[in-house]
Order: C-alpha cells, then structure tokens, then sequence
C-alpha cells in the first residue's frame, strides 16, 4: 500500500513495532493508552516546519520516525542548531510546560511522522500519570545535558579544529569490525555540523578532509571510523 512520503505509517503508540526502545514510549500499556487517546497522527514532508522560534505553544510531538532540527536564528540570519531530535523523542516540551514560547524552530530533516498532543491535554496527562511525568523529567535532564555539550562546542573549544574533533569524540561509538577502532554514524551533512560547532559548511568540509589525510577517521558513507583517538583528544589539550 502507497503511504505519504514513502513512510511505514505507525497507525497506534499500542502497536508501535519500536515502543521499547524509546524513551518516552517506553511506559506501561494503560499509559500508552492514554497518550494514544489525546494524540493526533500526521506525516510531515522534508523541510517541513513543526512551529517557529517565539510562537506561543501549541503542545507538544512525540516524533514516531524521521529527524527534526532544532535550531535558533540572529537578526542578521546566522543559525546554530541546538540539537537534532531523533524518533521516539518529544519536540516543544519545555515551552509547553512553562507557557512561554517556543524557544527553538522545529525543521523536518527527513520524512517524519509525529504525535502532536495539545498542550492542556498534555499537562492534564501528566497530573494523572505519574510515570509519565516521571519520564518527562528525565527527557529533561537529557535535554539539559545536550546544551551543555553546546556550551562546551561553543565556549569552551578555542579553535573550529577543536570543535569539530570534540563533536567527533562525543559521537555514540561502537567496537569496529576490527575491534582495533572505534565506529560511529554520521547522519547530518556537513553544512548542519557547521551549525551545531558555529563554523561554516566549507570550514567544517576542509577540516574533514584534513582529518582524514591526517588519518584520524576515515569516511565511508554516513559511518565514520575514528582510526586514532588519542591524536584527536590530543587536538583538544590546545
């Protein structure tokens, strides 16, 4: 069957295929049930924009699959991106929860299905769920450790070549193959790492390149191989 955007449309949080690996879908069935209850289901294409910096909130969306970015722009349009929010996460919480506006754009990287929950709903979800709430408050502590390793891109990195080998090191990394490296997935292009590491596409294109002559990572389609960690912790001693 033809689906929007060609996604594996999810038609219940009840039947989600990837529930238990998510971290606010991961609750008890009467919970979910709930949260199922005061959702509404929609498909989003690329680019498209789930609320912009400064509009009152809506609610919030719980993202089923695809990527959102989440970004904050100048007056004189310069952009960094505060993080990118994977499936299973929820977009808009912290405006919801406090009533003020909301503090990020939301962009659509990719084909995207969403929950969107309005936001007295929500709020009358989590005073009656405590699970619920309790989960909210760790998405919040992770939310707040992702601005901290912004602050640490942006204040603490003295040079654009530490920026990027400290994005490079915070990467989730696994044993490679050979078990002699490290294997890690690099999903945004270079133009959105610029925006994270305030550098611009072609800086960040170069250092890549220098990187790799240097032979601190290979490069092989969205898998980078960190092929020697300690030259590039060692870029970050100054």
């Amino acid at each position: 069957m033809k689906t929007p955007y060609g996604l594996q449309v999810i038609e219940s949080c009840l039947t989600c295929p990837l529930m238990r690996d998510r971290i606010f879908c991961d609750l008890s069935r009467p919970v979910i049930a709930g949260l199922d209850a005061i959702s509404s289901a929609a498909t989003y294409p690329k680019d498209a924009i789930l609320f912009v910096e400064g509009q009152a909130p809506r609610g919030v969306f719980v993202l089923c699959t695809g990527r959102v970015k989440l970004s904050t722009s100048s007056a004189d349009g310069k952009s960094i991106i505060a993080r990118i929010a994977e499936s299973g996460e929820i977009v808009g919480l912290v405006s919801t929860l406090t009533g003020k506006e909301y503090e990020l754009t939301a962009e659509v990287l990719e084909p995207l299905q969403a929950n969107f929950i309005p936001r007295d709903a929500f709020m009358q979800f989590l005073r009656e769920h405590g699970e619920a709430a309790l989960r909210v408050a760790e998405i919040l502590s992770n939310i707040y450790r992702s601005a901290l390793m912004e602050v640490r891109y942006l204040g603490l990195s003295g040079s654009t070549t530490e920026k990027l080998a400290r994005f490079i090191l915070d990467l989730p990394a696994t044993p490679a193959p050979d078990n002699a490296h490290l294997r890690a997935t690099l999903s945004l292009t270079h133009r959105e790492i610029g925006e994270i590491i305030g550098a611009s596409r072609e800086t960040v294109t170069r250092l890549f390149t220098h990187f790799k002559r240097e032979g601190l990572i290979e490069v092989h389609g969205s898998t980078l191989i960190l092929t020697s960690k300690p030259r590039l912790e060692k870029l970050l001693e100054g």
